[in-house]
Formats: structure tokens, C-alpha cells, sequence
């Protein structure tokens, strides 16, 4: 059920539909567990799991393959964060890019780490504040492409922990 209402979440959101024709989406999402194999914990996935529960983490890497002639420049992908879930880290391992962050909902994006202004009460008084946003409050992730070659692909991703 979980998993459904994450996918809902990602289609609904325009993720999976970028709108930019010569670009192929493909994203996977896979249940991360941590298993012991001959006394050495290691991480298994599971890709598309059929459920996931509170606390379950899940990777979500998006494929970005460029279906066109030539190289494409500043391509840039947005994935949400699906409401159920909460942003944990980077996917390891993956291809490198610019990458963003949002605490809007995806209206704007800026590298990590983000500020926010927050106001607080000192001594009676109200006095506003630059803190850094904690990456659990992140909503989106954009990453920009610098460029994509011709007919090649790339994978980005990062993990999230379901509510």
C-alpha cells in the first residue's frame, strides 16, 4: 500500500514526466536492508518492493538517458521527495552532478548546505535568524546535468525513510 502511495506521490508530481522529449526517465525504487552474511553486515535491495512500513528505507534512482543525435547541455532533473517518506542521504557510487535542494516543494533549489530564516524569542524579544535547513526537511532534489552525451545515460539517486 505504502509503496503505491509513493508512486502515486512521484507521478502525480511530474516527476516521472519532465516534459523534455529527447530525455528517457527510468526510476527504480529498492528496499535497502541491512543483512549479515558470515558475520559481515552488508546491504541487500530489493527493487520494486510490493510494501514498505515506517521506518523501511528506500533507494530511488532515476536512469536519465539522452535519445537524441548530439550532446545535450544543463539538463536538469527534478525528483521529489514523496511526502510519506523523508530525504536521509545521497545514493552512493552513482554518477556525479550539480545537485540541489529544495524546502519549498521544488519552487526553488539551492546547493546543500541550505539556511533558512527562522524566527526565535531572546530575552523577550523576537530576533530572526539564518540556521541550516537539515537535509530531513528537504523536498525535492534537482540535479543539473552539465552535459549528456549523445545516445549515453547516467543514474542518480538518493534514499529515503518512509514515515
Amino acid at each position: 500500500m505504502k509503496r503505491r502511495i509513493l508512486a502515486l506521490a512521484l507521478l502525480s508530481s511530474g516527476a516521472l514526466a519532465q516534459g523534455t522529449e529527447p530525455l528517457t526517465l527510468n526510476l527504480v525504487m529498492s528496499l535497502v536492508r541491512s543483512v549479515t552474511l558470515n558475520g559481515k553486515v552488508t546491504e541487500q535491495t530489493v527493487a520494486n518492493p510490493r510494501s514498505v512500513f515506517p521506518g523501511d528505507v528506500i533507494s530511488q534512482v532515476i536512469t536519465v538517458k539522452n535519445n537524441t543525435g548530439r550532446a545535450i547541455q544543463n539538463v536538469p532533473v527534478k525528483l521529489p521527495v514523496p511526502t510519506t517518506t523523508t530525504y536521509l542521504t545521497a545514493e552512493q557510487g552513482l554518477n556525479v552532478a550539480r545537485t540541489e535542494y529544495s524546502i519549498d516543494g521544488g519552487k526553488t533549489f539551492a546547493a546543500a548546505p541550505l539556511m533558512k530564516t527562522v524566527t526565535v524569542t531572546e530575552n523577550g524579544k523576537s530576533v530572526t535568524r539564518q540556521v541550516e535547513v537539515k537535509p530531513s526537511e528537504y523536498t525535492a532534489v534537482r540535479w543539473v546535468l552539465s552535459e549528456l552525451p549523445a545516445g549515453q545515460s547516467i543514474k542518480l539517486g538518493y534514499r529515503v525513510q518512509v514515515k
